[in-house]
């Protein structure tokens, strides 16, 4: 189950890969500057991950309009999330949370994906300048996408 909100949102440094190598993105550099999104997604490479993180980069517009990063996290490498993220052209930070520790921390591990083993769930938070989760959405299936609508209308109020 995922984190409720109103709770401190676990920090986290993570290993994002471009062109440049490998970097950390640490969660709590936002904290104070900006609010940030956070999308959880089961595996690069599939259908449903790569329409959200595509639509999602195509309207980055709106979320840096709203004051927020996006990020999405997997359990895949850095390296394959560069690939797939070169490939499909998505924009916003990807960071692997290969050995699922934040996975978990935010209560949203999904147990045995299709039979391959335990990769996140599909989920999404709000975290805002403070630190604190403001939405935390955990949606029914991983073929299911969270309420984009919603995420956006709480990043609204925190202006």
């Amino acid at each position: 189950m995922a984190i409720a909100v109103g709770t401190r949102a676990p920090d986290f440094t993570l290993k994002s890969k471009n062109a440049t190598g490998l970097l950390d993105v640490k969660l709590s550099e936002n904290f104070g500057k900006k609010n940030t999104v956070l999308l959880f997604f089961p595996l690069a490479f599939t259908s449903v991950c790569t329409s959200e993180l595509c639509d999602v980069s195509q309207g980055i517009n709106v979320y840096q309009g709203l004051n927020a990063e996006v990020i999405g996290i997997s359990v895949d490498s850095p390296f394959a999330q560069e690939a797939w993220a070169k490939q499909e052209k998505i924009s916003i930070p990807l960071v692997s949370d290969l050995n699922k520790e934040t996975t978990r921390a935010y209560g949203v591990e999904f147990k045995a994906l299709a039979g391959i083993g335990d990769t996140s769930a599909r989920a999404a938070f709000v975290i805002d300048r403070d630190g604190v989760v403001r939405h935390a959405e955990q949606t029914p299936s991983p073929k299911e996408l969270p309420d984009f609508a919603k995420i956006k209308a709480v990043l609204a109020e925190l202006r």
